[in-house]
């Protein structure tokens, strides 16, 4: 059972650490990057203890754009 549930809103982004943060109680944070968040996880673990929590967020939000994911082929042409 999770510790707490928490909005993905209330998380703050650490670039630092380049996840998304929300303090423990034990005094570190728990973590979630955003490629956990892609591939549907929602628990963000403490590093330093064993408390982790749900994080509540709308999966949409965090999956890449297929304009993003697909390049446009480039062709080659002669110049004569």
């Amino acid at each position: 059972m999770s510790y707490d549930d928490v909005e993905i809103e209330d998380m703050d982004w650490n670039e630092a650490v380049g996840a998304y943060t929300y303090p423990c109680p034990c005094g570190d944070l728990f973590q979630i990057t955003k490629a956990e968040l892609r591939m549907g996880e929602e628990i963000a673990r403490c590093p330093s203890c064993s408390l982790y929590i749900t994080v509540v967020y709308n999966p949409e939000d965090f999956q890449e754009s297929k304009s993003t994911t697909q390049k446009t082929p480039v062709r080659a042409t002669e110049i004569c």
